[in-house]
């Protein structure tokens, strides 16, 4: 019980940032509003100081009353939070750029991995373990920096996280001075959220970088120590970290990649992150601080079962409970466009089910890749293998299934492609089946010995899932087609729809819910979209070809929904349809039009 002296953390914090919103540097250490950030108000960063106190007086405290040791590991994880504090607070002062701040992080995760701190548990090689040590624990400082984005989230997203490394501590990898240091960080987080969160009131103070980056940092580092540094075979501890920083893993994921996409540079400030597009689908602020910290406390919650329970059966189904819930989460947030218009607050329960459908998908995968492995896994061994042939089988498939979920993101299997898939669909699915299968094997070969186990499993379960998935992903579009064939009679109007941006597949998705409506193709000049396939519906070319396009695919009708394109454009396209012989409309879509206008008479 001597460990609770970590309970001064949250006093220790609360008292300095309460002091230092009353000193001189309140005014000197502030950040007015800005485009990119989402405050309206100047705002004292001093919340940063207040964490770092509370974490040296917790964990000095416990060491004082003996109920924790001064041992080398965390005193090097204090000294990198240390490093992380001194730049932060002088980036938040002068504002650094990002090549000092990265040379700080690379000190300070130098620091805690020359003591000692690395995945060696994990993986065997020394040279290999330190550098994927550095990426981790780079990689999580820089995810709470991002993750500092809106009142109350990283402080609040960190102290849970925290405190399931305690509990970890506590109860799985016992360990008085990783307890110590969590407990610490936590109720350090504590002692800063009334200063920060504040329901009806702006915050009265931010953390600043000095704050994000320690939280970061310290989480990272305490990965190391509570998990991976004394792993032993399971799954489960792989999982523990990884799980319990999950949200700030997918928003950092999620940022990075539109920001790349965008040639926007990484680490630039903006209103793109998970909770903003949360926002921008509906929820209230708190409401979306409040469902992020209710995802993270119940991937933290399975990875405690994972671990507690060890066993195999039950990973995997957890696994598939975690990524069906994770890949739903990321489909709703892909959905959301970066700046759309509010459309009023909605219930958790609609945000979150906004598309069942992709989590029938997930299900459906889990299924799939499950019963690839088997047979894989059968059609080698002509039956059961033996015991630890058995136990690396149900080790691979966790992992297979765990990174299999997360290549099917990226490669866009969870974009609705089941009804409209293609050609360009089907390399999709191949090509995340094969990264998958080679990542799997990679981190199966670093943490695992194979004995016995043919990895020509391997190869067998890339060309059977392939298939499955492809199938999957096929089958409703080969149906819808073989029904539309029976139940047509020849009587459909064909539309071709010049224009393939956000209004002409609006457009589509109304003409295929019209009886006796068929889309035949786009006329569009992006180059980009030149030959590929939009929800199943052909760019056949640009204005320029619009005579040679009629006169191939001959439609019934043609709707044009760019209406304010250059005039030569459009004329192309007229008289096209004048010489041809096919009607051709313009499609206008107006939400400000004057009441007035609209029902012809005084509105009042």
């Amino acid at each position: 019980m001597k460990v609770l002296a970590a309970i001064a953390a949250f006093p220790a914090a609360a008292a300095a940032i309460w002091l230092l919103l009353r000193s001189p540097l309140a005014a000197r250490l502030a950040t007015a509003p800005r485009a990119d950030r989402w405050h309206e108000r100047t705002t004292p960063m001093l919340g940063g100081i207040g964490i770092f106190a509370g974490l040296l007086a917790g964990f000095w405290l416990a060491v004082a009353v003996d109920a924790a040791p001064a041992s080398r590991e965390p005193l090097a994880i204090l000294g990198g939070c240390a490093i992380l504090f001194v730049a932060g607070f002088l980036d938040d002062l002068f504002a650094l750029g990002p090549i000092p701040k990265l040379a700080a992080q690379l000190a300070a995760a130098g620091l805690v991995i020359g003591n000692g701190l690395t995945i060696s548990g994990l993986i065997s090689n020394d040279v290999l373990a330190g550098a994927v040590a550095l990426v981790w624990l780079v990689g999580m400082t820089n995810a709470f920096n991002l993750l500092d984005n809106m009142d109350g989230l990283a402080a609040t997203l960190a102290g849970i996280a925290a405190t399931f490394f305690a509990i970890d501590a506590l109860t799985v990898h016992k360990s008085h001075a990783v307890l110590a240091l969590s407990l610490a960080l936590a109720l350090s987080c504590a002692g800063f959220l009334p200063f920060n969160l504040r329901p009806g009131r702006p915050a009265a103070a931010f953390m600043g970088d000095s704050g994000s980056q320690v939280l970061g940092f310290a989480l990272a580092a305490l990965g190391l120590t509570a998990s991976w540094k004394v792993a032993g075979t399971t799954v489960a501890t792989l999982l523990l970290p990884i799980l319990v920083l999950a949200v700030p893993i997918l928003d950092t994921t999620l940022v990075t990649v539109v920001r790349l996409l965008d040639g926007r540079p990484v680490y630039q400030g903006g209103r793109d992150h998970t909770s903003h597009r949360l926002v921008y689908h509906g929820l209230s602020e708190k409401r979306a601080v409040v469902l992020l910290a209710v995802i993270s406390a119940a991937l933290g919650t399975t990875s405690l079962f994972y671990s507690v329970l060890d066993n195999a059966w039950v990973t995997l189904i957890g696994v598939l409970l975690t990524f069906a819930l994770l890949v739903q989460f990321a489909s709703v947030l892909s959905d959301v466009e970066r700046a759309p218009a509010f459309a009023g607050e909605r219930s958790w329960l609609r945000t979150f089910v906004a598309n069942p459908r992709r989590l029938v998908e997930s299900v459906v995968d889990f299924a799939l890749v499950t019963a690839s492995f088997a047979v894989a896994y059968y059609l080698r061994l002509q039956g059961s293998g033996s015991g630890y042939q058995r136990h690396i089988f149900l080790v691979s498939i966790a992992v297979v299934l765990a990174v299999r979920y997360l290549a099917f993101i990226p490669f866009g299997l969870y974009r609705g492609v089941w009804r409209y898939a293609g050609a360009r669909d089907a390399a999709s699915i191949f090509g995340a089946v094969l990264v998958s299968e080679v990542v799997a094997y990679l981190i199966l070969d670093a943490t695992q010995v194979w004995g016995p186990f043919p990895r020509s499993i391997f190869i067998i379960d890339a060309l059977v899932c392939t298939l499955l998935v492809g199938a999957s992903r096929f089958w409703e579009r080969a149906f819808v087609r073989a029904v539309s064939s029976l139940t047509s009679r020849g009587d459909r109007q064909r539309t071709l729809i010049v224009g393939a941006g956000r209004g002409g597949r609006s457009l589509l998705r109304e003409l295929r819910e019209t009886p006796g409506g068929q889309v035949v193709g786009f006329v569009d000049d992006d180059p980009r979209l030149s030959r590929r396939r939009l929800q199943g519906v052909p760019v056949l070319g640009g204005t320029t070809e619009i005579e040679t396009i009629l006169s191939r695919v001959r439609p019934d009708a043609v709707l044009v929904t760019i209406p304010d394109a250059p005039r030569e454009r459009l004329g192309l396209v007229i008289d096209a349809c004048a010489f041809a012989q096919v009607p051709c409309r313009f499609v206008r879509r107006e939400t400000d039009l004057d009441p007035r206008v609209v029902l012809g008479a005084s509105v009042d």
